[in-house]
């Protein structure tokens, strides 16, 4: 199986159970409306912010590529989240066409490469505000100009498709560990030990990138039973 179609059958999965069964539709099952395009733009905010880009507030900082991946990832979770549903929703084929349509794409094929190379950051916020714009498209919106931009910044974020994937499926796991501890209700703990749980699973990552994604699950769950 392919990474991507590893990738997108994750997503599936995590939103079937996050969201219930049939979110494709646009609510969850508690009668929520989902955006997924918000949901873009609002994490590509949250990049934005790993960079010392304000001319009157700690111009000296230094950039937080950590974290900027992290966001990354984060957005890539809503892109398939847009796709699965764009598919399903205007009958255009199933998962397996997804993977196709993805790997057909010009600037996919650029991060199947083992090159991991960092942008100047100038151009690399404005590839991320080119994805807020087409994630604020509301009329004419074409999701294959949001994948060539997000692929695109992939490859100026220091990132190939072994870390995306990578860190997408830790990724995947902490979501999901998330919602089983109180994500939706509110009563979730982020920081564990003035440390964000994105940057701790990230951690047991490059400590052993052979860890399986229940043994990852596993060491979240030790360590949240200490906070």
């Amino acid at each position: 199986m392919s990474k991507i179609l590893t990738m997108l059958k994750l997503q599936q999965k995590l939103n079937d159970s996050t969201n219930g069964e049939n979110w494709e539709a646009g609510t969850t099952k508690n009668g929520k409306k989902i955006d997924w395009k918000r949901c873009i733009y609002m994490e590509s905010a949250e990049m934005v912010d790993s960079f010392a880009w304000k001319h009157w507030k700690a111009i000296t900082a230094d950039s937080d590529w950590d974290n900027h991946k992290i966001e990354v990832i984060d957005v890539w979770h809503f892109v398939m989240s847009l796709a699965l549903q764009e598919y399903k929703m205007n009958n255009l084929g199933s998962i397996k066409d997804i993977e196709l349509w993805i790997g057909s794409n010009s600037n996919y094929k650029n991060i199947e490469n083992d090159n991991e190379t960092y942008s100047d950051i100038d151009p690399l916020l404005i590839k991320i505000e080119e994805l807020m714009l087409d994630s604020l498209t509301r009329t004419n919106f074409d999701i294959n100009t949001m994948l060539d931009h997000f692929f695109e910044l992939v490859s100026m974020s220091g990132l190939n498709l072994d870390s995306l994937y990578s860190l997408y499926v830790g990724k995947n796991i902490l979501n999901q560990f998330r919602q089983d501890h109180g994500y939706k209700e509110g009563t979730y703990i982020k920081v564990w030990n003035d440390k964000e749980d994105n940057m701790v699973m990230k951690s047991f990552w490059e400590k052993d990138s052979n860890l399986t994604p229940e043994s990852l699950y596993n060491n979240l769950e030790e360590v949240y039973k200490t906070l």
